[in-house]
């Protein structure tokens, strides 16, 4: 999935397709910057960074701790992702 195929989601009147739009944004977003930092762990990165590589390795975590939240919440809501 890429995050041109959560459009719909994202502009459903449906408030549990909005929240999947979300948590799917999310998920896709942090596995693109999970994929950056494991090619700067590999040395295969082609472009250098502006911020430290410990900037992008804490917004990845709180990311994923953001997605524990979602996943809880949709659990509890009985939203299937």
């Amino acid at each position: 999935m890429e995050l041109k195929d959560t459009v719909a989601l994202m502009l459903s009147d449906d408030y549990t397709d909005r929240f999947k739009a979300e948590y799917y944004q999310l998920r896709i977003r942090r596995d693109q910057l999970y994929d950056m930092i494991a090619r700067v762990d590999t040395g295969t990165l082609d472009h250098d960074l502006p911020c430290s590589i410990s900037i992008y390795a804490e917004q990845c975590a709180s990311m994923e701790r953001y997605l524990r939240f979602l996943e809880l919440r949709a659990e509890i809501e009985k939203i299937e992702l």
